[in-house]
């Protein structure tokens, strides 16, 4: 049985190669080796008609790729004073691993799929790990500089709860933003 698992991871790792971007595609993301650290940064706002209160939150991720999978560690941070009584400071600290398929004549299209795990924090939430997927897709408008879309879905690990209703219970995250190659 432990064969098999090991044969399957194996074989696995070698499909990975054949996602290897091409020399033009690395030309245009600066390659593996010239631009190995990434910087995403994003955020967003909201509030009521009144101006009486706001909502905010910004993310910044910082990864490194080695080859065409990306290790990385995201940072969250919410503000919200609408609807509490006073106001509500909540983040979440991830770390995660993303495997990216570069495509188009010049690699500028890059979709990507992986696994996130961290901790979710704050006046306004139960304090949990939470781990999950996520996918999202990276356009490149020069060979440093993307924006990006992505989706994630987060499960939590509270103590009261078992494995298949903790990932019944999870939420949709969605993102936009901008990331730097360097």
């Amino acid at each position: 049985m432990l064969r098999k698992g090991i044969a399957l991871a194996a074989l696995s790792l070698c499909g990975l190669f054949a996602f290897a971007p091409s020399a033009k595609a690395q030309d245009m993301l600066g390659g593996p080796t010239s631009n190995p650290w990434e910087l995403q940064l994003g955020g967003s706002a909201a509030h009521g008609p009144d101006l009486n209160g706001f909502q905010a939150q910004v993310n910044a991720q910082i990864g490194y790729y080695f080859g065409n999978l990306e290790l990385f560690g995201r940072q969250t941070l919410s503000y919200n004073d609408v609807g509490v009584a006073g106001s509500d400071l909540n983040a979440s600290t991830r770390v995660g691993l993303d495997l990216h398929f570069p495509l188009g004549d010049h690699g500028e299209w890059v979709p990507y799929i992986g696994v996130n795990l961290g901790y979710i924090y704050g006046d306004a939430v139960h304090d949990t790990w939470e781990a999950g997927p996520e996918a999202g897709v990276k356009y490149y408008v020069n060979s440093n500089t993307f924006v990006f879309a992505s989706v994630q879905y987060e499960f939590f690990f509270d103590k009261d709860t078992g494995a298949s209703e903790a990932f019944s219970d999870g939420e949709f995250v969605y993102g936009l933003g901008i990331g730097f190659r360097f």
